[in-house]
């Protein structure tokens, strides 16, 4: 039996291959002497999931995601992590009937049975999963043992004393990078920012007090502990983040930035360095930027088919300035690179000017802000003007200078996208005014607002239906009782009852009478209640949505209420 032979036939059936190309491809395999699933993901002619999808049919196998497994951690140990990861299994757990469960990514994979078999004298099952799943679950393992044997070797040793030689007034000295490079901190450190990835943190909190350092995660928003040792290690730890940041490692009086550029499980990663002077010593957060997170589509962002038709019309107008607002890490410089990504062509000119730059577009012109030189946004602005835009991304308007900027810009025939900090999509003109800008100049320059929030989504694994009670009624405004769904708290989403998040928006749309009202003195007030009237739906009835289909929780509306 020609194994690559049934499989493709298989595929041509699945419709995963045409029949025409059925004779080159096995021919190329053969030559090869690669599986044909392998070959067809080489040449990008099938993704993995799609693959493995048809494989366990084919081998009448089930097929889930890795994320999906409950994997029993105390099994996983008695195995080699980089023998599973050559190999492209994972033992997952021994059933009530003795059964071992195994991940794996090559079913027909002789060498990889024949040693389990050794192993295990009971029965075994195997499940597909995708093998990249299975590398990055892996390397999340081996960052978390490496993170727990570093922090025993900081317990245990006294490599802190590299750093505290010849102590002077308080502060410790650094005698070479050769020492520090060589310590057991330089370990700790790599385990810890390694280690951030597969928990999906956004940021890293390394926090000194009295008699301890603190490792915090923020993940979903939300700071959990991660790690806590004896303070004798921080200065070695402050060292080594300098050092792989690129700040001055003398300085201590002072806050200071820097960046870290990594690849992980061949992902790019941007870690965003910032020091604070704190009583006990300099606080490190370390922002993770997913280069890759910056690709995403609107769908994906959490437009709506509805919404997705306004922002079309918003983009398409020639001129104008579009608004995004927001607090700070909701996510509006990622949903305006989106945008910018969609407009990027040939023949148009984009210009953006943040600070920082925290993805690198091609074809798209970036400028940093430094205000060391003097490079704040309102002197760019002033350069770009004169470089023949199109479309202008300003980083965020600040001050009234920016502002008047901004809309001379969108009046002269520019588009400009910016993001301004307020509560609601309303509040954007308000504050706009507020800088001193006109509402004539604000009514004729203004295409619309889109404001956003990040609500938390619920654990696909453990989150339960249930009826709503008469309390949850009156909070979504319901006559009868409907099934919603609950946090519960599993493995998979660290008992958080949640995993991930998804953005909700408020958009509002400048129409014709909207701008006549604008020109006039309406307050803040009726100013909602007449783009409420026109169309606009709140964030609150949008987060209604994603509760009523079970995307997230009554709770995590009523936090976005209360904002």
């Amino acid at each position: 039996m020609n194994l690559n032979f049934e499989i493709l036939q298989f595929f041509v059936y699945k419709r995963i291959i045409k029949k025409k190309d059925f004779n080159n491809i096995l021919a190329e395999a053969e030559r090869l002497k690669m599986p044909v699933e392998r070959y067809l993901l080489a040449q990008n002619i099938c993704n993995e999931i799609t693959a493995l999808d048809a494989l366990g049919e084919f081998f009448e196998m089930p097929y889930v995601q890795m994320d999906m497994l409950e994997v029993d951690k105390e099994l996983l140990s008695r195995f080699d992590l980089t023998f599973l990861r050559t190999k492209k299994i994972v033992p997952v757990t021994i059933d009530i009937n003795g059964t071992l469960i195994v991940a794996c990514a090559r079913p027909f994979d002789l060498s990889s049975i024949s040693v389990l078999s050794t192993v295990y004298q009971g029965n075994i099952e195997y499940i597909l999963v995708p093998p990249t799943q299975i590398d990055v679950f892996i390397d999340g393992e081996l960052a978390i043992r490496s993170t727990t044997v570093a922090l025993k070797n900081i317990n245990e040793s006294n490599d802190a004393q590299i750093i505290k030689r010849g102590m002077s007034n308080g502060e410790a000295k650094i005698e070479s990078n050769e020492d520090v490079i060589n310590a057991p901190t330089v370990r700790l450190v790599d385990s810890i920012i390694k280690e951030a990835i597969p928990f999906r943190a956004s940021d890293i909190h390394i926090e000194p007090f009295e008699t301890y350092v603190t490792v915090r995660y923020r993940i979903d928003g939300r700071l959990s502990e991660r790690a806590r040792f004896n303070i004798d290690s921080f200065p070695a730890i402050a060292a080594r983040v300098k050092i792989m940041a690129g700040i001055n490692i003398a300085e201590r009086r002072i806050p200071q930035d820097g960046r870290i550029n990594l690849t992980i499980n061949g992902t790019d990663y941007d870690f965003r360095v910032s020091t604070l002077p704190t009583v006990y010593g300099e606080k490190f957060v370390i922002r993770i930027l997913d280069k890759s997170a910056f690709n995403l589509s609107r769908t994906e962002l959490g437009f709506t088919q509805a919404a997705n038709k306004i922002v079309d019309k918003m983009i398409a107008r020639p001129h104008g300035i579009i608004v995004m607002s927001g607090p700070t890490g909701c996510g509006k410089t990622t949903t305006l690179y989106a945008l910018l990504r969609e407009i990027n062509k040939p023949d148009i000119n984009i210009v953006t000017v943040e600070d920082p730059v925290e993805y690198t577009m091609p074809g798209i012109n970036q400028v940093n802000v430094n205000t060391k030189a003097n490079m704040t946004f309102a002197t760019a602005l002033r350069s770009i003007m004169r470089q023949d835009p199109d479309v202008i991304m300003i980083g965020e308007v600040r001050d009234e200078e920016t502002a008047q900027i901004a809309i001379r810009a969108a009046i002269t025939g520019h588009l400009v996208f910016s993001t301004i900090h307020t509560n609601d999509a309303p509040g954007v003109l308000t504050r706009l005014t507020d800088m001193g800008v006109s509402n004539y100049f604000v009514a004729d320059a203004l295409i619309g607002v889109i404001s956003q929030r990040l609500v938390k989504r619920l654990c696909p694994v453990c989150k339960h239906k249930a009826k709503t009670t008469p309390l949850e009624m009156k909070m979504l405004k319901l006559d009868e009782p409907v099934t919603i769904c609950r946090p519960k708290g599993c493995q998979f989403c660290n008992g958080t009852g949640y995993r991930g998040r998804i953005a909700v928006h408020e958009i509002m749309y400048l129409n014709e009478k909207i701008r006549e009202a604008l020109a006039t003195d309406i307050s803040a007030e009726q100013l909602r209640e007449l783009v409420r009237e026109n169309g606009m739906r709140s964030m609150w009835e949008n987060c209604r949505d994603y509760v009523l289909r079970g995307i997230t929780s009554v709770h995590e509306l009523m936090a976005l209420y209360m904002e």
